[in-house]
């Protein structure tokens, strides 16, 4: 595994730090998802769509932190699978919401106990109190630096 750069003083970077968690973090999640098919950008997807309140594409992008470009390509090919289907804003015909399909949610459904137990096993591995610590700071962090 790759380990982060270290500054001059022989500390890594907050970023490099940053950097690193979240990729081990999303490799974790990948080897859940990987072998049922599920792209974990299709996952981030399925998860917010899955209350089946349906969102603008902007709403969706800034829900899981993709450029509309990216996210655009990712809804075509998610139609294409049956995970999620567009349809026209009833209060404004110019836009386009996006919702989960039965499929999509069956996914969801299929899959939100593994992905659950996952994210639990990586909070458990810190301690639950140093787990809720590293939380609040990484709440505290994205709070103050906002978008």
């Amino acid at each position: 595994m790759a380990k982060p750069r270290k500054k001059a003083d022989g500390a890594a970077s907050l970023q490099a730090l940053l950097h690193e968690a979240s990729r081990r973090a999303t490799a974790d999640l990948e080897r859940v998802l990987d072998p049922v098919g599920v792209p974990l950008e299709s996952w981030r997807v399925l998860e917010v769509l899955a209350d089946e309140s349906g969102r603008s594409m902007s709403a969706l992008a800034d829900a899981v932190s993709m450029k509309l470009p990216s996210l655009s390509k990712l809804v075509d090919r998610m139609v294409a699978n049956a995970l999620v289907q567009r349809a026209l804003d009833p209060e404004d015909n110019r836009r386009v919401l996006v919702y989960i399909s039965d499929v999509g949610l069956a996914c969801v459904r299929r899959l939100q106990g593994t992905v659950q137990r996952e994210r639990l096993s990586m909070e458990s591995a810190l301690g639950r109190d140093r787990g809720r610590e590293l939380k609040r700071l990484l709440e505290d962090f994205i709070r103050e630096r906002g978008s």
